[in-house]
């Protein structure tokens, strides 16, 4: 059957801009997978009623026929999936004949025209991209996740480092340790066996999959913000910050996205639990993207009011030579990461899913792995003090190995 032929291109086509899943190949599916529910239950409801003389209702894999009296005919136009088919305006025809339908005239992909781009060479081509494109992200988030590991490890050990400011550093690294993992954990859920289709998968596990994901990353912009907050509150306060300030951090990075997914599981289960909760075409998304745009402006503003605090602060003459520099060493990493994080997500934010996916996929995936290196690097390994106290430890090290082989050679000598 030519219907179901074209059927079998499907799965290889791009991307539609009114369904869309993790994987690109899901729009398609899911798109036809609705279409044909809607038809199942024309079907069904039909069936409740006896006598119907004719050609039913049926499904023929691409479009939904309704039933015909025998001897009519009835036109279809070409399903409407922009960048699916050429044509969305052409007309498939069939019969209703003493021997049921006619088959499709003219067939699926000549009355539309699929988009088929070369068959089998643009799929393995496509296959290979999203293949390049997991192994950079791959390497990015494992780059991330050992500087990041390494650096948390750093603070946590030297005394000298221990405050309330990297006792932050440590919460807003963490949160990046929970999302290269989340990517890791959904990939592994999602695209670990070739065997399922992950278009229509909706178990439990692939559902917390994505739920801790998505806690991850609103975590993560959440750090963020505290992080900002909290260079505000210093400079207002004069680096005479209140201890008391910390538990109400805590409740912003950690408690906050704890609040906003539980309320968006409660809500996929109640009113959209379907699929594998990773299709951002769902209204209900907003429900996570609305508190990151928030973040992201109450960042922005934050940005430009440090800045403008700043200007003020170097510029009075009672200000010593030691604040100047506290001021500016901590300013300058959180001033560079506000913009860092927020510009690309809030562009994109702006315009459709469907518009600019591949740059979306590259920034999101392949760039946005290296962020927590590049956190790491701002707040840890570039950090003055940090690297005094690694250089001070070092040197203090290498004394008391001196003196060991000191006391070890003398008394070797002295028996």
């Amino acid at each position: 059957n030519p219907s179901h032929n074209s059927m079998i291109l499907l799965p290889a086509l791009p991307l539609s801009p009114k369904v869309r899943g993790t994987h690109p190949d899901c729009s398609v599916v899911l798109h036809f997978q609705k279409r044909e529910a809607e038809c199942l239950e024309r079907i069904r409801s039909e069936s409740q009623t006896p006598g119907q003389e004719g050609c039913p209702t049926e499904w023929d894999g691409v479009s939904c026929w309704p039933a015909l009296p025998l001897g009519l005919s009835r036109a279809v136009a070409c399903p409407d999936i922009l960048h699916v088919f050429k044509k969305s305006k052409g007309l498939i025809q069939r019969n209703c004949t003493e021997w049921g339908w006619s088959l499709p005239s003219p067939p699926y992909h000549s009355a539309c025209q699929l988009e088929t781009l070369g068959g089998n060479n643009d799929t393995e081509a496509m296959a290979r991209h999203f293949v390049t494109m997991k192994v950079l992200y791959t390497c990015g988030y494992s780059t991330s996740l050992a500087a990041l590991l390494l650096a948390i490890g750093i603070f946590s050990c030297f005394r000298k480092l221990h405050c309330t400011r990297n006792s932050i550093h440590i919460h807003f690294f963490t949160s990046f340790v929970l999302r290269g993992t989340a990517v890791f954990i959904k990939d592994g859920v999602l695209f670990s066996d070739e065997s399922i289709d992950h278009c229509t998968m909706s178990t439990v596990t692939c559902k917390a999959a994505i739920a801790f994901f998505q806690y991850s990353v609103l975590a993560n912009f959440c750090w963020l913000l505290v992080e900002g907050l909290y260079l505000q509150t210093l400079l207002l306060l004069t680096f005479t910050c209140d201890r008391s300030y910390t538990w109400a951090y805590v409740l912003i990075g950690w408690g906050v996205p704890m609040a906003t997914v539980g309320v968006w599981v409660l809500t996929r289960l109640q009113y959209d639990n379907h699929g594998c909760w990773d299709d951002y075409s769902s209204p209900y998304w907003w429900v996570i993207k609305a508190p990151i745009l928030l973040a992201i402006f109450v960042n922005f503003l934050i940005f430009l009011n440090v800045t403008r605090m700043l200007a003020q602060k170097i510029r009075c003459p009672d200000l010593s030579k030691t604040h100047k520099q506290q001021y500016l060493r901590l300013t300058k990493s959180t001033l560079l990461l506000i913009p860092l994080f927020g510009v690309h997500y809030v562009v994109f934010a702006l315009f459709p899913e469907h518009v600019g996916v591949d740059a979306r996929l590259y920034f999101e995936l392949v760039l946005g792995s290296y962020q927590g290196f590049l956190v790491a690097l701002l707040y840890c390994f570039l950090n003055g003090e940090v690297q005094a106290e690694i250089r001070r430890n070092w040197g203090k090290w290498q004394r008391s190995m001196e003196s060991n082989v000191f006391n070890l050679a003398t008394q070797d000598f002295t028996a």
